[in-house]
């Protein structure tokens, strides 16, 4: 190049006029105006658009700050650099000045979350770990000058990036101690989300401006618990769902005869597992009814209630049961037990047709005899 080249390039970097950022990005908070040697022409035009803050610092010192708009940069509208500068009597030569933008929208839907689970005393469940997760929303403070010496200091492009995890510290650590301080069940969270997220963003607003920025909005959109406390929530639902523990066993004792019917050869399938879990629910609602029945040594109470009189009976060649009257009438109303069901009972000396049993005579009456064929 030339050295006339050399010189007219010199020139037009030096001189500059005009002075805006286009943002092109969702994440860039500031942004400092590129100049060769910083320096910016008398009279040069700067504009500033709406969501943006213009800052001039001379020589590491905040000057003036201008809201959005078209400014002429000379002595008459930059008061704080003129009294930096001593300029008395106006100015013609350029001058050497940082010119940083500030983007004062809203930066939406930040995510945070836990780690690591949060280990809580659960009013309930007792000892407990949890995770939570949400969004929020901030923004620069008005002056932005607290947030360029607070936060990005002499970064020429500064985002979001690098004030998230502060940020994300400043949520977790809050949120920790104030879930640990309500001391909210953790099955009663989902109905105080907004309640809770409200109280936090107000908690929170001390620590964000202590950066230059505000926070606008906080939500907490999800709290959950170990997997296996939910599979154990899951189960409680579902037998919450059919309220009567009796009820629940004759239906999986109902379930289980019918899968055995199906699969003769039981052991080892799924029916006979089925009918394995029935049984065990049987001799756990037994075994609890029989704790509920002894007797108190503080307080006098009735002799226990005589159990009623159960009955093995024999599906497919195999043994099933014991069984009580209310289920045997269930399986006889299904076709499952029929007069020529083979059964026992403690003191019979044999298996015995269910028709020769005095006592079944009953649990037959209520089921309708066989629909009769239509005539040819």
């Amino acid at each position: 190049m030339s050295i006339f080249g050399k010189i007219k390039e010199k020139a037009f970097n030096e001189f500059i006029d005009i002075i805006e950022w286009l943002d092109d990005t969702q994440d860039t908070i500031a942004w400092r105006f590129p100049r060769y040697q910083n320096e910016i022409k008398n009279g040069a035009q700067l504009t500033v658009r709406e969501t943006q803050v213009a800052v001039l610092v001379d020589e590491g010192k905040f000057a003036d700050v201008y809201q959005p708009g078209r400014h002429e940069l000379t002595t008459a509208n930059m008061p704080i650099l003129t009294t930096i500068r001593g300029w008395k009597y106006g100015f013609n030569s350029p001058f050497k000045v940082e010119v940083y933008f500030v983007n004062t929208k809203q930066f939406l839907n930040l995510k945070w979350g836990t780690k690591n689970p949060i280990m809580l005393r659960d009013p309930e469940f007792g000892p407990i770990r949890m995770r939570a997760f949400g969004t929020y929303c901030f923004k620069v403070s008005n002056d932005p000058r607290e947030f360029l010496k607070q936060v990005v200091g002499t970064d020429g492009n500064f985002t979001t990036e690098g004030i998230q995890e502060q940020l994300r510290n400043f949520i977790l650590t809050k949120f920790t101690d104030h879930l640990a301080e309500a001391r909210i069940p953790a099955l009663d969270i989902a109905s105080n989300l907004v309640e809770f997220s409200a109280a936090l963003q107000e908690t929170l607003k001390v620590d964000f401006e202590g950066l230059g920025v505000e926070l606008t909005k906080f939500l907490l959109e999800n709290v959950s618990l170990p997997e296996e406390v939910e599979k154990a929530l899951d189960r409680r639902t579902s037998m919450g769902i059919l309220q009567n523990m009796t009820q629940y066993t004759q239906f999986q004792f109902a379930e289980a005869l019918k899968a055995g019917a199906e699969n003769p050869a039981g052991g080892g399938s799924p029916a006979g597992d089925a009918m394995g879990m029935g049984m065990g629910f049987a001799m756990a609602g037994q075994m609890a009814q029989q704790m509920m029945n002894q007797p108190s040594a503080q307080a006098a109470t009735p002799p226990p209630i005589p159990q009623a009189k159960t009955y093995f009976v024999a599906v497919n060649g195999q043994q099933t049961g014991p069984f009580g009257l209310q289920q045997l009438q269930l399986m006889a109303t299904q076709g499952q037990l029929t007069p020529q069901s083979l059964v026992w009972t403690q003191g019979m000396a044999a298996w015995t047709s269910a028709s020769d049993i005095a006592e079944l005579g009953n649990v037959f009456s209520t089921v309708p005899p066989p629909v009769p064929s239509a005539a040819p």
